[in-house]
């Protein structure tokens, strides 16, 4: 059995499995140094704080609540904690509108219980990353009052995206442009004397509009917030719509545009995001000139100058950067610019072993090409559960939301396949991010009464999209309990399904086997066994539906993601470390991924 990196011709995926002729490719990312900086190989945990624990009984999750429970993730094994917003905010996005960046919401308590979750969070070896959201403000936030009161032309309007209309009067938007929460995005105003008035962009909801980051004022104000935050101890931000603060010169209208298949034209630096290819062999590209400007680098070369001027210990950005392709988005995490970058690309990717492959290699050469850490990340509060989305068919696209008359996922397939998932997740080399409850398997909430749903999408489509409130479920801690040990009474700010009492922390800590537990043993064998440091290289003659892959990090630690409907062989002398199932005699059945020593 070839057990070297030389180099191989790679053999097909297909044909029968025999685990004594696997060869191993070339390296296809070589390992980071064993004392690389903390962020290039770091588990950062998300909390939604309206979700994760109330400690008053208001039925919304606060800071005192995270910070009663802090020794939970500590005994996870997690590096890191990133929070989503808790600023002062009416909540139109709950928080997503952000009316005072330099304090917090009264939901969720003050600026002395942030800066005790710091010190209690530090205290405990966690850092502490915060939700920074750049691209627009509330319609709250004291400078847009002062723009509706100004007149068009202002430098209050300037520090928003304020224009006149088309059409005879004025009547019409500026341009087509639209929400991505549905409708335009553009909503107009109504002066002082009761006529209509100029417009203002929202890429989201009406009560979010957008800043105008060519304005020097709106630069300087943001590089201040970080320095307010840093000041107090944080760790890193993330940062909300990295990709669309600057847009295109003269705001011109979105367009569709085609090319026939084959065509290599580039669309590189133009804001173009796929449509999708129709039957006609024609692949439908829509220009959007909101999203990835060349700009926006500027502004955050700028940023990552203030953050270094604070020393060591690092302290990090992480881009929610919706970009394609590969190497447009990690022109995001130059060596000058941010640290780590969302890899959406994995968390999109269908239950299918090619397709899973594909985009390991394709992420780890991107990330290299510029010196980056890849990152992994299945779950966010923006999207379906993995352990519901992976409950469908591979085709059978579900990123935002199930509705009760929608066709229902597998819950005990989604499950499995959620922990086969997160067991190969977490052995690649880099950065992986894991959302809150995910540790418990918790799936969607599928069968949430309409009248409780929040998401503004929901709204502003009269429906037609569901909207991400099934995944930002208040958390079950204890079965049974008012609010399942949420808070300490029976509310809850949105509806607990009933199938999350058996999810519960009480229920699966200390029992062998749960999910729980195996999250735990998965983050204590990483630290270990150095694989957010490894190189990597991909295992051949397993077949088209199995990723097989070699992460050498302390140890060289074989990992087998079975996907196909037969169970596979581990080769001779493997030393199981984890199993995402139990094996069946001694092979790895479907929807299984197992790591074992391999010497």
């Amino acid at each position: 059995m070839t057990r070297s990196a030389s180099t191989l011709d790679r053999p097909t995926l297909d044909g029968p499995v025999d685990p004594d002729t696997l060869r191993v490719s070339d390296v296809v990312h070589a390992a980071d140094s064993p004392d690389a900086a903390w962020w290039r190989q770091a588990v950062i945990y998300q909390i939604y704080p309206r979700s994760w624990s109330d400690s008053d009984g208001d039925g919304i999750g606060d800071l005192p609540g995270i910070t009663s429970r802090l020794t939970y993730l500590r005994d996870l094994g997690v590096d890191a904690v990133w929070l989503s917003p808790f600023y002062t905010s009416p909540q139109a996005d709950a928080g997503y509108d952000v009316a005072d960046y330099r304090d917090v919401d009264p939901l969720f308590g003050t600026l002395a219980d942030a800066d005790a979750l710091l010190e209690t969070a530090h205290g405990l070896g966690i850092r502490v990353i915060v939700d920074l959201v750049p691209n627009h403000s509330s319609d709250e936030h004291v400078w847009f009052q002062a723009a509706l009161a100004a007149a068009p032309g202002s430098a209050e309007r300037d520090l928003y995206m304020f224009r006149d209309g088309t059409g005879e009067h004025g009547e019409l938007p500026p341009n087509n442009w639209q929400s991505v929460f549905g409708g335009p995005a553009w909503t107009r105003t109504t002066d002082a004397d009761g006529t209509p008035g100029q417009w203002y962009l929202h890429l989201f909801d009406r009560k979010q509009p957008d800043f105008n980051w060519e304005n020097p004022r709106v630069r300087s104000e943001f590089e201040s917030v970080l320095r307010f935050w840093l000041d107090r101890g944080v760790d890193g931000f993330r940062v909300d719509v990295a990709h669309g603060l600057i847009k295109e010169q003269g705001l011109p209208d979105a367009r569709e545009r085609t090319t026939m298949l084959g065509d290599t034209q580039s669309t590189e630096g133009d804001g173009t995001t796929d449509g999708g290819t129709t039957d006609d062999g024609v692949d439908h590209r829509v220009h959007t000139p909101y999203w990835d400007q060349d700009g926006v680098h500027e502004v955050y070369r700028v940023w990552r100058q203030v953050l270094e001027s604070y020393g060591t210990p690092d302290r990090i950005l992480c881009a929610e950067a919706w970009v394609e392709p590969q190497e447009r988005a990690v022109a995001y995490v130059r060596p000058d610019e941010m640290h780590q970058a969302f890899n959406f690309d994995f968390l999109t990717a269908p239950w299918i072993a090619h397709d899973l492959r594909s985009v390991i290699e394709s992420s780890l050469r991107a990330a290299d090409s510029v010196g980056a850490p890849s990152t992994w990340v299945l779950s966010n509060h923006d999207v379906v559960r993995h352990a519901s989305r992976l409950g469908f068919e591979p085709g059978h696209r579900r990123q935002n939301g199930i509705a009760a008359g929608d066709p229902q996922p597998d819950r005990a397939l989604g499950l499995r396949r959620a922990r086969a998932a997160t067991t190969l997740m977490l052995a690649l080399p880099g950065g992986a991010y894991v959302y809150q409850g995910e540790e418990l398997g918790l799936p969607d909430s599928t069968d949430m009464p309409d009248e409780f749903r929040q998401d503004p999408t929901f709204a502003r489509t009269a429906g037609a999209e569901t909207g991400r409130d099934g995944c930002r479920v208040p958390l079950p801690w204890v079965a049974g309990a008012p609010s399942n040990g949420f808070g300490p009474s029976d509310r809850t700010w949105l509806p607990q399904p009933d199938v999350y009492r058996g999810y519960a922390v009480d229920t699966q800590v200390g029992v062998e086997g749960s999910t729980l537990e195996l999250y735990r043993t998965l983050l204590a064998g990483r630290r270990d066994l150095a694989l957010g440091t490894g190189s990597l290289a991909f295992v051949e003659g397993y077949g088209s539906d199995v990723v097989a892959l070699v992460n050498g990090g302390r140890e060289q630690v074989l990992v087998v993601a079975n996907l196909g409907a037969e169970p596979v062989r581990l080769p001779e002398g493997a030393e199981v470390v984890v199993s995402s199932a139990p094996l069946v005699d001694g092979l790895v059945p479907t929807d299984t991924t197992v790591w074992a020593r391999w010497a």
